[in-house]
Formats: C-alpha cells, structure tokens, sequence
C-alpha cells in the first residue's frame, strides 16, 4: 500500500539510493527502497547490469505492486581491471581484485551526474553506502543531500569511528582495549575494527572517512532496543543525526517475499529444501551459512562437516559453489552426503535464507556474524553459533556474545575469508564444532536462555518496524528532515 505524502510537503519527494555492488549491501538497501516507496517516496537505486539481474524477481514484483521505484543500471566497466563485462559484484572476484574494483568503481560518477541531472524529478537527497565515499563528489556539484548508509552493526560504526581518531593505538602485535567505549572491547591487528587498514588501501579508507564526516546524517540497519547505547555515543561523537531504520528484512512478511530476497532459486531446488524442513521437528534444525563472501580450504570444510556429523544434530549446510573442488566434490557425493542422508542437507550454492531461517523446524543459525545474517536470525528469535571471518563480523559477533548473550562463540580472531589455492589451514576444529552445537542446540539452562532471550529480540524487532514503533517513525522522520 503507497501511503500519501501529502501531510510532509507538497514538494514531491526523490530519494536516490546506491549500494555497494555487494549482495550484503544491495540486499538491505533494496528493502529500503521499498520501504521509502510505500510512503510515497519516488526511489532511484542506483546498480548495475548483472546486479539489476540478480533482483529481477523482486523488480517485478515491485513494477507488478505499482511502486514509485525506479532500477537504475549504470554500466560498470569491467574490463578496465581486465575483468570479464559481466563481473560487477565483489562475490565475483578473488580477493587481490578488491582495491582495482573500488578504484573503478567511482568512474560511475558522470554516468550518475547525468541520470540525475536528466530525471524529470529533482534529487531531494542521496542515501550512498559507506564504501561509495565517489558519491560525496557527485552531491556536492548538485548541490544535493548526501546520507551515508552503513550496513554493519551501530556497535561497528562507532568502534570504527573511535580508531579512525587514533593514530597510534597500541602495539598491534598485541591484543588492546579500544578506548572511550562503554564496555571492554579486545582486538588485535587482524580483527580490529578499522576499515580498510591493509597496505594500499590508505587513500580509500581516508576517502571513507572523510565522505562520512561531510555526509549531512548516517542511515544505520539498526534498532533502537537492540543498539540504544552505541547509537547514542555514535551520534554525540560523530556530531550529526543518525537514523534507525532497521531491521530492514522485516520488510519481506510473506513467503514468497522471503524466497526471492537476494536471488531466486530454481524451483526444483526449492521444493527439495522446504520438504525436507518440513520433515523436521520445530526448532530442532542448524542451519549452516557463511554469506556470500568468505570461504573455506577443503581440509576445513571436512573439518567443519566431521563436526556437525558428531554433534548428532539435524542441519542444513550451505556449500559455495566456489569451495568445491575436485576433491571437494569427491568427499561431499561419495562419502559425507551418504553418512549424513538422515541427519543433515547439504546445499550447493546460493538458498533462500531468509525462508530458511524464518521455517519453523529451525532453531539456530551458525554464521560468519555479517550484520544481515546476524538481524535475520534475531528478527526470527533464533541464537547463534559465531564464526566472524574478516571485517565488521569481528564487532558485530561482540553485539551478539557479549552485549545480547545469545550466541556461542568459536573463538577464531584471525582473518580467514578467501583462502589461497595451497592453503591448508583448519581455523576451527571438530571437536570445537560439536561442542558449540550441542551447546546451542541442547535442552541444558544456557541454551534455553539464549532461546528466550533470542525470542524477546524478536519481538523487540518487530515492533520497531510497526506503526508506531521506533524505525518506523525513524523512517517518517527522515523523510519529514530531507523535504523540510
């Protein structure tokens, strides 16, 4: 339903909205932009071809619905960086093309300039990913508001937003405690929450930071009831409005939303999931899933599998197609898949997570802690097992370990996302694996709290995203700021 405008201005509103080319920035960004256009907003989102594809489902669904939002595909140029024309999203790339990608990426600038300069609306304001500091050049020769959208954790934005004030913390080969934070926080080099601190990324960490303290609010896929007391240091620190609007995948009520959330999957695939959750007592299933980005040499993927084979548990494990290797493919068809069939599935590729997580067999959820996975799982009461394996995943795993106390931690801090082609390393061993998983999943005091206190966060969710409720008048406001 498109609610009206008339009560904020008789000014038609036009938000432009532009992700990351990454699926855990376009996902939560495309709910945005569907919750702006419920309210009357007229909504640009900015992407590109392939990933204009990746959403087909929901641009139809959208177009079908009759909402004022209009998919922008601007053309990314691949080939600059000696990619193929259709490589346009980061889960597409080896790890040492991230920094060209970036690089290139701002060359979509001109192209943006012109599509705003030519829409027969004049931009009211800009609401940009934290990783698309080009975007700050573009607002300021229009003359047009520019928002910053984060989509890791209040908890991630305000440790980044504290170090990136330090130039010298402490001495890095050594764990520390962040300064000025309300509880104590220990990092080290590998797991600090500091974007973009490798070698070579100097210039575009700074860039960051700067399109971040001239941006005129922060936009943050947060709740008031889940991230009260960093939202309000964050905001008194970084001395300008920062609005919560999330969780932003409670946007998507009804199943067949949930299903094409992110990509659609074949409907044979499909069918062979949701029987097999059916054929599952409630709350009894561990689902395995690791996002889009990160992956696992075959010796820890086996170790991984030994582990939830011993904890005895049902589970549904996501494998990408990027991990499996001859080798990899010869363990899962002829040995793992067998010993498994009555305990466990084993799917290849991209699933509906949100289906999955939100299907009521399900009771918990081992993730790498990106900030999506980690509100999907709250939005559907469910605690988790914790596996961070680069970036904000680090902060965003303390959010739900040691400030909600309802997850189970594997203890790994070291980097571990794309491992190079004779890397053999096991991060996490089976023995770790099925004890955090007879933890989580057992009937003993502690997981039992997890599950209540997982279930009180879900309803929390819920009702900020309500009428009434805290991100939804957030969202109102936000409009109300930008048209006044």
């Amino acid at each position: 339903m498109t609610l009206p405008m008339t009560s904020l201005s008789d000014k038609k509103a036009h938000f432009v909205l532009i992700p990351l080319v990454a699926q855990g920035h376009l996902i939560p960004m495309t709910d945005l932009a569907h919750l702006l256009a419920e309210r009357g907003v007229d909504v640009s989102l900015i992407t590109t071809p392939t990933n204009a594809t990746r959403i087909q489902p929901v641009v139809q669904r959208s177009t079908e619905s009759n909402l004022p939002i209009q998919f922008v595909e601007l053309k990314f140029p691949s080939a600059q960086i000696g990619l193929p024309d259709e490589c346009e999203n980061l889960d597409q790339i080896d790890g040492n093309q991230f920094l060209p990608f970036f690089e290139v990426y701002n060359q979509l600038k001109d192209p943006l300039e012109q599509y705003l300069l030519a829409h027969h609306i004049p931009a009211s304001c800009i609401i940009s990913d934290g990783c698309n500091p080009w975007t700050a050049e573009v607002a300021r020769r229009l003359c047009i508001p520019r928002l910053v959208f984060h989509g890791p954790s209040c908890l991630f934005a305000l440790c980044n937003y504290n170090t990136s004030k330090q130039d010298h913390l402490t001495d890095y080969s050594k764990q520390f405690v962040l300064p000025d934070m309300p509880l104590t926080l220990h990092f080290n080099k590998e797991n600090e929450p500091n974007s973009f601190n490798a070698p070579g990324w100097e210039k575009f960490r700074d860039d960051v930071y700067e399109a971040e303290r001239t941006a005129d609010a922060i936009v943050l896929n947060t709740f008031e009831d889940l991230e009260r007391q960093f939202i309000e240091l964050y905001e008194k620190g970084i001395g300008k409005k920062v609005w919560t609007v999330g969780p932003l995948n409670l946007y998507n009520k009804d199943e067949y939303s949930k299903s094409l959330r992110g990509n659609k999957l074949g409907a044979e695939k499909q069918e062979i999931v949701l029987n097999w959750l059916e054929s599952q007592e409630p709350k009894s299933v561990l689902y395995i899933s690791f996002g889009s980005l990160a992956r696992k040499n075959g010796l820890q993927l086996m170790e991984l599998g030994s582990g939830l084979e011993a904890a005895n548990k049902p589970f549904i494990w996501v494998v990408k197609e990027a991990e499996i290797t001859p080798e990899v493919d010869r363990w899962l068809s002829e040995d793992f898949e067998k010993r498994v069939q009555q305990q466990g599935l084993i799917c290849r590729g991209w699933v509906p997570q949100l289906a999955i997580l939100s299907h009521p067999s399900v009771g918990g959820f081992m993730t790498h802690c990106g900030w999506n996975s980690i509100l999907e799982s709250l939005s559907q009461g469910l605690p988790m097992i914790t596996w961070p394996h680069f970036s904000d995943q680090f902060t965003n795993e303390k959010v739900v370990v040691d400030v909600l106390g309802l997850g189970v931690s594997l203890g790994t801090e070291a980097l571990c996302w794309i491992p190079a082609v004779d890397d053999e390393t096991i991060w996490v061993h089976r023995d770790d694996i099925e004890k955090a998983v007879q933890k989580l999943m057992g009937e003993e005091e502690e997981a039992k709290s997890m599950r209540r206190k997982a279930a009180a966060m879900a309803d929390n969710a819920k009702k900020a995203m309500e009428q009434g409720g805290s991100s939804y008048d957030n969202i109102t406001r936000l409009i109300e700021s930008i048209m006044q």
